[in-house]
């Protein structure tokens, strides 16, 4: 068995605890994220679909990214990538969690959208600048009470209102089964500029920037 103070990870989730200690030092990093990003691996091939042609390079730039959440707590693991699946097309990761795990608002932006389909089940889109993130699968379902649009998941506490505003990290709604699916998961979807995006490219970067940051807390 190896020595856990070695591990680059346990010392990257140590440094991120004693770094939230300080005000100063925020990163909105929880500890689910080192095991989430960690987990997609460097070396993986990157799928990208015709409609989602922005670099690297573009999304180092667009954003920074210390500032971000992963979107689900509990994480289990990937089970479907962004890329061509059978005769289509995934716009989207999955993330296995169980059920009831508290899914959480990627970046702070505005909720423009909570709907109800066949295929999404219950899904939420939020909207930050250039950037939508998408929410599929998540329990409850959607209401309207004097004219508003509301997604209501009353045995997870989520009363959330389509046109609130909601900064990153925040719990938005809870890993389901609504729509088409085999199993508990979130469907993840992000498109940039009304263009599809693979969020593995984003998670990488994410975890590129906050990783730097946290070597630069580690030597003051």
């Amino acid at each position: 068995m190896s020595n856990p103070i070695k591990n680059p990870l346990y010392k990257l989730s140590t440094t991120l605890k004693q770094g939230l200690r300080h005000p100063q030092k925020k990163l909105l990093l929880l500890g689910f994220i080192v095991l989430g990003i960690a987990t997609l691996g460097v070396k993986q091939e990157l799928v990208k679909a015709q409609e989602a042609k922005i670099t690297n390079q573009q999304i180092t730039y667009v954003n920074n990214w210390q500032n971000a959440s992963f979107p689900v707590e509990n994480f289990q693991g990937y089970t479907s990538p962004f890329g061509p699946r059978g005769g289509g097309f995934h716009y989207g990761l999955d993330l296995a969690a169980p059920l009831g795990s508290y899914i959480r608002s990627w970046w702070t932006g505005k909720v423009v959208e909570v709907w109800e389909d066949r295929r999404c089940g219950t899904g939420i889109i939020i909207q930050s600048g250039y950037w939508e993130h998408v929410y599929c699968h998540v329990q409850g379902s959607v209401e309207t009470r004097n004219g508003r649009r509301y997604l209501i998941d009353r045995g997870g506490g989520i009363m959330l209102l389509q046109g609130q505003v909601l900064p990153a990290g925040s719990r938005i709604a809870r890993v389901g089964m609504t729509g088409r699916t085999s199993g508990p998961h979130l469907h993840w979807g992000l498109k940039y500029g009304g263009r599809w995006v693979d969020p593995g490219l984003i998670l990488r970067e994410m975890y590129a920037q906050q990783n730097r940051q946290l070597s630069r807390l580690e030597r003051r």
